[in-house]
């Protein structure tokens, strides 16, 4: 019901969309914010704990489907809260852009519910064909349209290399349908040539929609190139997808494989946490250094994951989650910043915030010591509980691995506090009075101090919702 209510309204918005001029166009911001309302509405009151597959088995709504669905929806909801004012001084406040932003948030909803090979790839088309579309949004920006066909052509090679990998794993176990191709693994779980290559493609082609080191090429030019709004929709809703990917495909489908694809995900989680963390040392332009950071938040989302047990399962989607509303807020926050005629997204852009606006700077502050995994923020809650689901499976090494590197990353975070609080502003323009965008950005950023006070609730669920 909840997809089929969003594919409804979203045609419905697009054909109003038609007959509306630029001065009506309010309304489809608001017919986009009662569908999400909708589907949050429609998610919970169909939602029953012993749920089986559904549509020929292609299809489940269990606990982790109406949690992660839950997180989608508000993280969408507030995206277009702060993407409001930013595409109407730029010209760019249309129908195309929340309609597009409903289609790609439809597709990870299908991913996130899906159990078979062919349901999984088709949201993962739906939501990679709506973000092709909206890099290249601004048809007027040459850098949005280079940095599209860039994602384009990497996603479209590591849609081939999953597409290979489930086929070779459809080709050994006769089955389209993810809980049969575990029950086959079941029985014959011994490890050979044909299930390797299967599995290693699989997890090439889910790495690159991660964003995990080696197959991080496409981030950092894609979050740099695609207009701001456009980038925090890409830090937020498409990584829970993936997320969720990664649970259906990789835990509940090959589970039995643990023994050949934990060394793997050792090897890119190493790689995402060294590379991420020290190259985003070097940048100066914020979004790129957000992307970097994303790539060493997927490492030890990976940590929980590599520990294979229950608790590492909860652990990694909380840290998940939490990722997913901290970079919300901190891209919310460049937005804050931006103008019309003028865009902020360097480091320097932040000078004297704190002169400026106490309050926001103080928001901000929050969102960057979450991100660095401070006391008193969830981020050290998250970091955390993955340290401790790795510490208890005898990886030791890798958790002072992490631990190092992560030192390392509170640099850069940061430094971002110094800009706002020890240098001087470099202008006395003032912060854009929105409401909207205000209180869901002060709700964003005291969120982590709130959390880090009462996580055990959201720990339950993302633990309820792993079966722990």
């Amino acid at each position: 019901m909840p997809e089929i209510f969003v594919l409804v309204a979203t045609c419905a918005i697009l054909i109003v969309d038609l007959y509306l001029k630029d001065p009506q166009r309010d309304l489809i911001y608001w017919l986009t914010q009662v569908t999400l309302l909708g589907a949050l509405l429609l998610t919970w009151s169909v939602y029953d704990p012993s749920a089986r597959p559904a549509l020929g088995g292609g299809f489940i709504g269990d606990a982790m489907a109406a949690i992660l669905k839950s997180f989608v929806y508000i993280i969408t909801a507030a995206t277009f809260v702060y993407s409001r004012v930013y595409l109407k001084d730029r010209g760019l406040f249309k129908g195309e852009y929340f309609v597009l932003g409903l289609f790609g948030m439809l597709g990870t909803m299908v991913m996130i519910s899906a159990y078979s090979f062919i349901t999984l790839y088709l949201g993962l088309e739906l939501l990679s064909l709506s973000l092709y579309a909206m890099v290249a949004f601004n048809r007027d920006s040459g850098q949005a349209s280079e940095a599209a066909m860039k994602y384009f052509v990497l996603g479209a090679i590591a849609s081939g290399m999953l597409l290979y990998g489930m086929s070779i794993l459809y080709g050994m176990s006769g089955t389209l349908n993810i809980a049969e191709v575990a029950r086959y693994l079941a029985v014959n779980h011994e490890s050979n040539v044909p299930l390797l290559f299967g599995l290693s493609f699989v997890i090439v082609g889910i790495a690159f929609k991660l964003g995990a080191a080696p197959f991080h090429m496409w981030l950092p030019d894609v979050y740099h190139g695609a207009p701001t709004p456009v980038t925090l929709y890409i830090g937020t809703i498409s990584k829970i997808g993936a997320f969720a990917m990664f649970m259906r495909l990789i835990i509940e489908g090959l589970g039995q494989l643990q023994a050949d694809w934990q060394g793997m995900l050792v090897l890119l989680t190493v790689l995402s946490l060294a590379l991420g963390n020290v190259v985003a040392v070097a940048q100066v332009n914020i979004k790129r250094m957000l992307a970097y950071s994303a790539i060493s938040h997927v490492g030890f989302v990976l940590l929980g994951i590599l520990a294979g047990t229950p608790q590492g399962y909860a652990a990694a989607m909380f840290y998940m989650l939490i990722y997913a509303l901290t970079a919300l807020g901190a891209f919310g926050m460049i937005l804050l910043l931006t103008r019309k005629g003028f865009e902020a997204e360097n480091l320097e852009d932040f000078k004297g915030l704190s002169a400026r606006s106490p309050w926001f700077a103080f928001m901000m502050l929050l969102l960057m010591f979450s991100m660095t995994g401070v006391p008193l923020t969830v981020g050290f809650y998250a970091k955390l509980s993955v340290l401790q689901a790795v510490t208890q499976v005898g990886m030791i090494w890798l958790a002072i691995y992490a631990v190092v590197f992560s030192i390392i990353g509170a640099f850069y975070y940061l430094r971002v506090v110094w800009f706002m609080y020890f240098t001087e502003p470099e202008t006395d323009v003032p912060l854009p009075r929105n409401r909207d965008m205000n209180v869901a950005l002060s709700i964003n950023g005291l969120a982590m101090l709130g959390l880090f006070l009462f996580p055990g609730g959201l720990m339950s669920l993302c633990a309820m919702a792993v079966g722990d």
